[in-house]
């Protein structure tokens, strides 16, 4: 009796044992053949599944935050164009993680309350002018300078893009008030508007021209026998209208959108400048990024330059062409010639060297330095 029941004992644990070796081996073969199908038959889902978690996990390097960007126009302008064009970028970047909402200009005061807004840290970025921070850095007022910057835009632009002078002398100058410009790029040439025609320095004579904030802008209009006003743009189309001032400059797209063709008869397609914008951050806030972020941000920024080049381009083309089609308020467009333009940048150099030599707290030799840098762009 005993030994049967050690028999049957053994028996009895032989199939214990089988069962469940059977069963772990079942196990084992299923899960195996999941993960064979995953990783070596069906590639492409192993693909899927790499871009799923790749993307959570790109999201997951970003903790959740929300920043605002200001600009100094409309939607449909350029400065938001830009700006909206930034934020689906980081947005994308950082798996929706980031969102940065664009804001067109008066969301939050004038083009100086903002730029006073950005120092202070109540917004974390904005497209500005520099000419409304002349007062506070005054090698800014470089941007105002006539036919100093090259005429050709791609020329310009290859200057804001990768001049030291500007990308490290200016920056750190700017960085002095709390302004990191990550980066200068051309709106477009600058246009004159009057009722008069502007063809030579004489027909300023006379004339209140509206300038922005940069004292260096008024030398430049004194020299052509102007006298000026400085107003923030929202102020320009009814100081037009009333005749409060005569004259105004920007490039065409935005004296197209501002409809100030409206309200003057003239338009001078005269290259004597550029309308330059400047991508900023405050200084503190920027320089506080987690390093990740702040690659992101770098990244971005130096995508945008073959992007906003691009944009201001197609609607500055379109501008002109807008305003040549509106009948109901015509416009002459007056394009100068070689010799006019002689005539315009020989009244102009003196305010170069002025710049250079008098006017007070800049740096001579970031003009030195941008100055040959054009020079060598320009082959000269």
């Amino acid at each position: 009796m005993v030994i049967l029941n050690k028999k049957y004992l053994i028996m009895l644990l032989s199939i214990l044992t089988l069962s469940f070796l059977l069963v772990a081996c079942g196990g084992d073969s299923e899960e195996g053949t999941d993960e064979g199908n995953t990783e070596e038959d069906t590639g492409e889902e192993t693909d899927t599944g790499s871009e799923g978690e790749g993307s959570e996990e790109a999201a997951g390097e970003f903790e959740e935050d929300e920043w605002q960007f200001v600009t100094e126009e409309t939607q449909g302008e350029v400065q938001y164009e830009y700006a909206a064009e930034f934020a689906n970028r980081i947005s994308e970047k950082t798996g929706g993680a980031i969102t940065v909402d664009a804001l067109e200009y008066g969301s939050l005061g004038s083009s100086v309350d903002q730029a006073q807004l950005l120092q202070q840290g109540g917004v974390q970025l904005a497209v500005m002018s520099p000419g409304f921070t002349g007062g506070q850095v005054s090698d800014g007022q470089i941007f105002s300078l006539h036919y100093f910057f090259p005429s050709d835009q791609e020329q310009v632009q290859e200057v804001l893009t990768n001049s030291e002078a500007l990308n490290q002398d200016l920056r750190a100058k700017y960085e002095e008030h709390s302004i990191s410009p990550l980066s200068y790029w051309t709106e477009g040439a600058m246009a004159w508007t009057s009722n008069v025609g502007i063809e030579s320095p004489s027909d300023w004579e006379g004339l209140n021209m509206r300038v922005q904030e940069s004292p260096l802008m008024r030398e430049s209009y004194d020299a052509y026998g102007a006298t000026v006003q400085a107003l923030d743009w929202g102020e320009l189309y009814t100081a037009l209208d009333r005749e409060t001032v005569d004259a105004q400059e920007n490039p065409i797209f935005f004296i197209e959108s501002a409809s100030f063709h409206e309200v003057q008869d003239t338009v001078t397609i005269s290259n004597h400048n550029n309308y330059v914008a400047m991508t900023t951050a405050n200084t503190e806030w920027y320089n506080g990024l987690d390093e990740n972020v702040k690659a992101v941000v770098d990244e971005t920024v130096t995508e945008m330059q073959d992007w906003v080049f691009d944009e201001q381009k197609s609607q500055n083309q379109a501008g002109l062409e807008a305003i040549e089609a509106d009948t109901e308020n015509e416009t002459e467009i007056i394009e100068l010639n070689e010799d006019q333009i002689a005539e315009f940048r020989e009244a102009a150099e003196p305010v170069h060297q002025y710049y250079r030599d008098e006017v007070e707290g800049i740096d001579p030799e970031i003009f030195d330095k941008l100055q040959e840098e054009i020079a060598e762009v320009m082959g000269e």
